[in-house]
């Protein structure tokens, strides 16, 4: 753990540092993106220390061949790697011919701060040469939020003891790999390099997906501000091209290079345009300049946190933690494009192949919905257009239905743990929970009527064929189950698992009904479609009303599955500090015969469901399964801060809400040098929007019973609602609802029903 690494600030990252030990951590945390492509935070110029330099562009991927000990049938052939792609941001500096590296000669007052507000990451330091030479620097670097396929660099050299002759060479490099390649591959073959009268490219070409991918640069030098002359020189080989950029520099003037650099991929282009198109496009960027560009892409984060902004007041490190989650979810996906989804690592390294998991449906859904539920609408558009891909999965373990997997980036499932892949089939459940979450907070049913009814369908498909009937037990049971808790796998009757196939069933019939009836058209052409039968949607009835739900009377709470209770019933409290984390100091044999909890299970059913148990059980509930959750998986403290917060437990949602909100920026899991959680990140606004204002949706209406956290002095969000903008403020002594726009609504306050509307904002008095 790094605590207090950074320096707190409500809209800044600083480091004051450069540790060269932390330097990967460092290099995760100021990651850009722009949802297009992203990098992580290396240095632009050459450095001679470790570093682990990652470019990446969305949707890009290679099939990496699966690499296993035993390959066990039905497992995926290729895991997805999102690829290390060319490196566009590098620019190197010599002054009087020695090479800019901050491994050697001396470094003063070093400065990298991430301005999460205007999306720019600065550095800048006093640097003196092996040879005596002495400059002051600063880089600038910032991805176009406003024109995603832009990226702008910059760099300032005042020397400062005497004149200095310096040299810039911007360059791109396509002569990179990927760090995670399971067996050395190159992933790039080169197409072209070249460059015409002012700029320079290269082009490339992925193997075996054929993606391709154009980068352009152009070049602007100023001293004083004022734009010098240019010689072009430069020199293209294969995977490389650079220009080269000198001028004499008085001692305390100003020489600033300006790199304007385009990326397109053959995703959003024809291959044959991507030149033409790319150059053409630098060329305009370097038109309007450095000042304009950033105005406009200014303007879109400006948006973007009017719309998703949390406020805390008296508690910086909790703002900043917030904030810097609420950056990384906006860079990484802001719903332009539904072919493309959220990646657990983002933009931010290579582990876990950038691909999608069930944490999207689970985690990161309700962010988007609640405040924009048009880029929520397109992460469901986005499983609808793999359903095809769903459904073969399913076949391939001898199942009706649709199987969405685990790990994808283009519908095809390419994970290859066996009991991940094909036994943590709760992500099922999560999809239609999402496809029910939408229709109730929008009110709309539009898509539900096109495409989420398909969904359920299949999935309720897919259910009734994986359930088993118990004749001992005379209901419906589901066995060879790993759920949410990874540290358990194939077992009986998860009551998760179980509780979300009888729900996804239950809502599915729901919706077929209301379709016949309000939508015969629709319903008639669904049915010709897929073949339903009425002999289908009466066996999900029986299903429905006979599945079995593990449940211990002494305890009067549901039970995680079939046979917890015969484990070692060990707390938490009594591992050892060397026993941290389990999965890499203890064997897999004694994990799984413990009865540790990786991540919130059974309670994250209850998190879905509140409504399932009165609040006398969701208490036991969490006094049992929390005392026994290691929260070794990055998704784990939200939601029990979350229900912390139903319960009544608020220095226990405090305590939690930390942890997910800094997990990061305080390498609480030792593990942010591979890349940072991108998904788990929407934790701490979960924590905060369900838990501490205590958001929910209950009988057609916003419901909140806020709370205050003991160290802060206040806390207010936005929500987009049915048309209408809301923003929410919670103090020690009042709960206050404004709405900016749209027509008079209803909602309800610890209990209690309130009408307010554009001109009537509501204000309760807290006790």
């Amino acid at each position: 753990m790094l605590q207090n690494y950074f320096e707190a600030h409500p809209w800044k990252i600083i480091d004051r540092h450069h540790q060269p030990k932390h330097k990967r951590f460092v290099e995760s945390i100021f990651s850009l993106g722009n949802e297009h492509m992203g990098l992580r935070g290396f240095f632009e110029e050459d450095y001679s220390g470790d570093s682990f330099q990652g470019t990446y562009l969305a949707g890009v991927y290679y099939p990496d061949p699966t690499k296993v000990g035993w390959w066990k049938n039905g497992y995926p052939e290729f895991f997805a790697k999102v690829i290390n792609s060319t490196n566009w941001v590098g620019l190197r500096v010599r002054l009087d011919g020695e090479a800019l590296d901050l491994a050697s000669g001396s470094i003063g007052d070093y400065l990298c701060e991430l301005d999460m507000q205007q999306g720019l990451l600065t550095r800048s330091f006093t640097w003196t040469s092996p040879r005596g030479r002495q400059a002051r620097l600063t880089f600038r670097r910032f991805l176009s939020m406003d024109d995603v396929e832009l990226a702008v660099v910059a760099c300032d050299v005042t020397p400062l003891q005497q004149a200095v002759q310096v040299e810039f060479v911007p360059y791109l490099d396509g002569d990179v790999k990927n760090e995670d390649s399971n067996y050395g591959q190159t992933f790039w073959d080169a197409v072209d390099a070249g460059r015409d009268s002012q700029s320079q490219f290269l082009q490339s070409r992925s193997r075996k997906t054929g993606f391709e991918t154009l980068t352009a640069m152009q070049s602007q030098l100023l001293l004083q501000g004022v734009a010098q002359p240019l010689t072009h020189e430069g020199s293209e080989r294969l995977h490389y091209a650079e220009a080269r950029l000198s001028l004499e520099v008085p001692v305390g003037q100003t020489a600033t290079l300006i790199k304007y650099v385009s990326v397109l991929t053959s995703r959003d282009h024809e291959p044959g345009q991507l030149k033409a198109t790319a150059l053409k496009k630098v060329q305009q960027a370097k038109e309007q300049g450095y000042e304009r560009l950033f105005l406009k892409h200014r303007k879109v984060w400006d948006k973007k946190w009017a719309e998703a902004d949390v406020v805390i007041e008296g508690d910086v490190t909790a703002q900043q933690g917030i904030r810097y989650n609420i950056f990384q979810l906006q860079q990484t996906y802001g719903g332009r494009d539904a072919r493309l989804n959220i990646g657990p690592k983002g933009f931010t390294g290579e582990k876990y192949g950038g691909c999608t998991y069930w944490d999207t449906e689970a985690f990161c859904f309700p962010f988007y919905l609640y405040t924009n539920k048009d880029v929520a609408r397109n992460l469901l558009l986005y499983r609808y257009q793999h359903l095809e891909q769903a459904k073969e999965n399913a076949r391939k373990l001898h199942l009706d239905g649709a199987l969405y997997p685990m790990v994808t980036i283009d519908g095809r499932e390419c994970h290859n743990e066996w009991e991940i892949t094909f036994e943590e089939i709760h992500r099922n459940g999560a999809i239609a929970y999402a496809i029910y979450h939408y229709t109730a907070y929008t009110g709309d049913t539009a898509y539900l009527d096109q495409y989420g009814i398909e969904v359920l369908l299949e999935l309720s498909r897919f259910w009734a064929s994986r359930v088993n009937f118990s004749n001992v037990k005379q209901q419906y049971v589901i066995l060879g189950v790993t759920g949410p808790n990874e540290y358990e796998n194939n077992v009986n009757n998860n009551w998760y698992t179980n509780m979300l196939a009888r729900w996804t069933l239950a809502y599915t019939l729901e919706q077929l009904d209301r379709l016949h009836s309000q939508v015969p058209a629709r319903y008639q052409t669904l049915v010709q479609k897929t073949g339903l039968t009425p002999e289908e949607t009466a066996k999900w009835a029986d299903i429905r009303a006979r599945m079995f739900l593990p449940y211990d009377a002494s305890l009067a709470i549901p039970m995680q599955q079939e046979g917890y209770l015969d484990k070692d019933q060990k707390l938490v409290a009594d591992l050892k500090p060397g026993d941290y984390p389990l999965h890499k100091n203890w064997s897999w044999d004694r994990i799984l015969r413990s009865s540790y909890i990786k991540q919130a299970d059974t309670l994250q059913g209850l998190y879905f469901f509140p409504e399932l148990v009165d609040k006398d059980e969701m208490r036991r509930a969490f006094d049992f399964y929390e005392p026994r959750t290691v929260h070794e998986s990055s998704l784990s403290p939200s939601i029990y801060a979350v229900m912390a917060s139903m319960v009544g437990y608020h220095e226990k949602a405090y305590e939690l809400y930390l942890r997910t909100a800094r997990l990061d920026l305080d390498n609480y899991n030792h593990d942010t040098e591979d890349g940072c959680h991108i998904t788990s990140m929407v934790g701490s606004w979960l924590s905060i929007v369900q838990g501490f204002a205590g958001l929910r949706f209950e009988h057609d209406r916003l419901s909140f019973r806020p709370n205050l956290p003991i160290r802060w002095q206040g806390f207010r969000f936005q929500l987009s609602y049915r048309g209408r903008a809301l923003e929410v403020s919670v103090h020690r002594d009042r709960f206050e609802l404004l709405q900016r726009s749209g027509s008079a609504l209803e909602v309800e306050v610890l209990g209690r029903t309130y009408q307010i509307s554009e001109h009537a904002p509501l204000r309760v008095t807290l006790h």
